[in-house]
Formats: structure tokens, C-alpha cells, sequence
């Protein structure tokens, strides 16, 4: 029965997830943000997230990882879940998205 899940429909369930999760100095949420760049949800239901954080030295470095990461594996039918952090490209905000330029007013 478990291997009837469609993968594709949890990665939409992992990015509504994302959309919960907000930066602490912006107040727009990591998705629109532009700081997810792939989730991978395999046949295992193991979960990895590449992401970025707005700077290197970003206050949340330690934490937000640790956040995505809880919040993705409470879904349920996750197995588990792995963020990795990358600055290549380095986050800019051409990569956010237009719903969160306009919530910020750079619009």
C-alpha cells in the first residue's frame, strides 16, 4: 500500500511545509524567498532539500537547517529528511519570487 504514494504529491506537501518556515530578519517565507533550490523526495520517502541562506553569515545558520528538516519529516509517510546548504549560486534577490517582492514592495 505505501508504495501506491505518489512521490509528486509529496513534494507538494513538502513545499506547503516550506512555505511555513519564515526568515527571521524577512518577513517572507524561505520558499518564496528563493532559498529552496531542490527538493528530492526518493522511492524511500527520504527527503533532500539543497538550500541557501541569505548570507554566510546568516544568525539562523544553525537553526533553520534544523527547522526545515523536523518540519519535513513530520509529514507524514516521510522517512527522513536532509538539508544541505550550499552558496553556489549564492542567494540574490532576483531569486525570489514576484509574491514575495511584492510583499516586500520592491514592486
Amino acid at each position: 500500500m505505501e508504495q501506491s504514494i505518489d512521490t509528486n504529491l509529496l513534494g507538494t506537501e513538502i513545499v506547503a511545509k516550506l512555505k511555513t518556515i519564515y526568515d527571521p530578519e524577512i518577513p517572507v517565507d524561505i520558499y518564496e524567498l528563493g532559498l529552496i533550490y531542490d527538493v528530492m523526495v526518493s522511492t524511500d520517502f527520504e527527503v533532500k532539500i539543497l538550500m541557501t541562506l541569505t548570507s554566510p553569515n546568516c544568525p539562523v545558520a544553525e537553526s533553520l537547517p534544523r527547522e526545515v528538516e523536523e518540519k519535513v519529516k513530520s509529514i507524514e509517510h516521510i522517512k527522513g529528511a536532509e538539508v544541505e546548504i550550499t552558496f553556489d549560486p549564492p542567494w540574490s534577490k532576483d531569486l525570489m519570487s514576484e509574491e514575495a517582492k511584492l510583499e516586500l514592495g520592491m514592486l
